[in-house]
């Protein structure tokens, strides 16, 4: 993967995204050891998926993950309630590509010290999201430790399960070269890449930038920052039969994401000149950061990408409100498995 980074990088703020993708690969190998006779699919899927009665008919699906430093934007700005509306939908997002629909969910909320308005607001965002998706919230925990957090400092964390059919569970294999790409906008940035964002407008030391306004949004910057993560399901749910894969566009953005739901051998080609890229987006490319390094570290107004095939890309479209096409499959060639191309792609070399 060709990116330009003569400007600002996520590693400058502190994320090594290629460090990552290699700490990752060794945990693979030494999870590996550890995969029952019921895992069907284990780690480097967006959930994983485990068989609990290979007599029964269902599947469970699994996830877990973070708001990561988007916990400061909310500091910052005394709102809770939307990261808990984050964590949730981030969560149902990553099982959708195994066709999954949510059953359960469990929060974990490390801090400092114990503040009750904080709890209850992320709390409240939580279950408000879980009733949203027709998901029980069933339990989790609430930890106050002194000395790991500094007090002011806060974590959360969510954990899912979600079931599909087995004759209905999505897997690369069943894609091919000529499928179309299809995507979902974004609400934002999601709950990816705010270690960047918080370098590049200093916003641990000047939060007052956060009031300033994004040009051509309307919005303050703090509120865009703090718009909830999108959630896909109810837009999904009508084609998960009639579709062959998702791609979930969180960390990584599309060169990371895109691949994990196509077969070896496949690629994705990406056309940038099918969307406007939102102006938050472009606010923060403005302020030093490569295009390569926006596409690396962002979704760029991406959320979601559906691989379908060409025969039923139109009708799904229709189905799907806000999709369009952006893209197809096609074979891979070289070592890369995500291509641009349109007008813009040249910026990405």
């Amino acid at each position: 993967m060709a990116v330009n980074t003569t400007g600002r990088t996520y590693r400058d703020a502190g994320v090594d995204l290629d460090k990552a993708a290699t700490v990752k690969e060794r945990i693979k190998s030494l999870a590996a050891r550890a995969l029952g006779p019921g895992v069907v699919g284990g780690p480097g899927f967006f959930g994983g998926v485990f068989d609990p009665d290979p007599a029964g008919s269902m599947l469970l699906v699994a996830s877990t993950d973070s708001v990561g430093t988007k916990v400061r934007i909310a500091r910052a700005l005394g709102r809770y309630d939307t990261l808990g509306h984050d964590i949730v939908n981030h969560c149902i997002n990553d099982i959708l590509p195994a066709g999954a629909s949510p059953l359960f969910f469990l929060d974990y909320i490390g801090v400092g010290e114990l503040e009750e308005d904080l709890v209850a607001g992320l709390v409240e965002g939580i279950a408000d999201a879980c009733a949203n998706a027709n998901c029980s919230l069933l339990g989790g925990e609430t930890a106050t430790l002194a000395g790991i957090y500094e007090a002011g400092d806060f974590d959360l964390v969510g954990f899912i399960v979600g079931a599909v059919d087995k004759d209905r569970l999505l897997t690369p294999d069943t894609t091919r070269p000529g499928d179309v790409l299809l995507g979902l906008p974004s609400s934002g940035l999601h709950t990816n890449g705010y270690s960047l964002v918080r370098s590049v407008f200093d916003i641990d030391a000047h939060s007052e930038v956060l009031a300033s306004t994004v040009p051509g949004d309307g919005r303050t910057l703090g509120e865009a920052l703090l718009a909830p993560h999108r959630q896909y399901l109810a837009e999904l749910r009508p084609v998960l039969t009639r579709i062959k894969g998702l791609a979930h566009i969180t960390g990584g953005g599309f060169y990371k994401n895109v691949p994990r739901s196509l077969a070896p051998g496949l690629a994705a080609e990406v056309d940038v000149s099918t969307w406007s890229v939102p102006p938050l987006f472009r606010l923060i490319e403005s302020r030093g950061v490569d295009t390569g390094e926006m596409f690396r570290v962002f979704n760029m107004g991406v959320g979601m990408v559906i691989i379908v095939g060409a025969d039923e890309a139109d009708a799904v479209r229709q189905t799907v409100p806000g999709s369009w096409k952006v893209g197809r499959v096609v074979r891979q060639t070289g070592d890369d498995r995500v291509a641009f191309v349109g007008a813009g792609s040249e910026r990405l070399a």
